[in-house]
Parts: structure tokens; C-alpha cells; sequence
């Protein structure tokens, strides 16, 4: 019996679902996962970078922001960055 591979969107909602979920002594929120863990998420024995790609347009589009950090990836909220100060025009002239 082959295991079918996880599509982005369904990878995706499984870690907004992680997200959602109290662990690690939080109730919620940002967390990191490793790429072995992301694998056996994926169903998959390699990630590709077209399938990160996809992944981080999947999550971006659910309100969350997906980042490769090479050794491991990072999943936190979207809303999170809407209170980074903005870099002014005169900062960059």
C-alpha cells in the first residue's frame, strides 16, 4: 500500500492547526518545526523547493506566514507583523 503525498493546501491547515493548538507551555501561536517533522507531515521522504514555495503561498493566503530558516522552518500569524514600525521615505533617501 503506498501513502499518498500531502497537496500544500492540506499541509498547510494541518500547521494553522498546530498553531491553533496549546503546546510547549503556550496556548497558542508561533512555533518552529524541523524538516524531519515536516517531512513526515508532508508524507513525503524529500522537500522540494517548489513544494515550500507552494506551502508558503498556501499558508500566506490562510493569514500566516511560513519561513524557510534553512535548519528548520517558522510558522507565526500574519497579523503579527501589522504592528512593525514602518521604515520612512526620508530614512531611505
Amino acid at each position: 500500500m503506498q501513502i499518498e503525498n500531502s497537496k500544500p493546501y492540506e499541509v498547510a491547515k494541518k500547521l494553522v492547526d498546530f498553531y491553533e493548538r496549546p503546546f510547549g507551555g503556550k496556548s497558542n501561536g508561533r512555533y518552529r518545526i524541523s524538516p524531519k517533522n515536516l517531512r513526515r507531515l508532508m508524507q513525503r521522504r524529500r522537500i522540494s523547493d517548489e513544494f515550500i514555495r507552494l506551502l508558503a503561498e498556501e499558508m500566506f493566503e490562510l493569514g500566516y506566514i511560513f519561513i524557510d530558516m534553512q535548519s528548520f522552518y517558522v510558522v507565526t500569524s500574519a497579523r503579527s507583523f501589522s504592528n512593525y514600525r514602518r521604515l520612512a521615505d526620508a530614512l531611505i533617501d
